[in-house]
């Protein structure tokens, strides 16, 4: 049933062609990956990976929908990211200090 315009308003199925529904996927897989990146930053082989995808995904997420949720990714994801790179230098210091030469 269309009214006096053409416009098909009582279906329920009706989506303005302008109006597409906000895409939170990646934004939701930003948020996830800089949750799990709390952990994984204690492993630089596991936290590098989460923690560049996690950002990756937010900075993508960002731009389709979800906003909110993609700005917390990234943070996560940047504070992991930065944990993960401190981790790796000190175990990376640590190991040459016990070298013995």
């Amino acid at each position: 049933m269309s009214d006096v315009n053409g416009f098909n308003n009582g279906s329920p199925y009706y989506q303005p062609e302008g109006n597409q529904p906000e895409q939170k996927g990646q934004s939701i897989a930003s948020l996830v990956l800089g949750l799990c990146g709390l952990v994984a930053w204690c492993i630089p082989l596991f936290g590098y990976p989460v923690s560049i995808i996690g950002l990756i995904m937010g900075i993508l997420g960002s731009k389709k929908g979800g906003k909110g949720m993609a700005i917390a990714g990234i943070i996560l994801s940047v504070i992991c990211l930065i944990a993960t790179l401190i981790n790796s230098v000190l175990g990376a210091m640590q190991a040459v200090g016990s070298l013995n030469l």
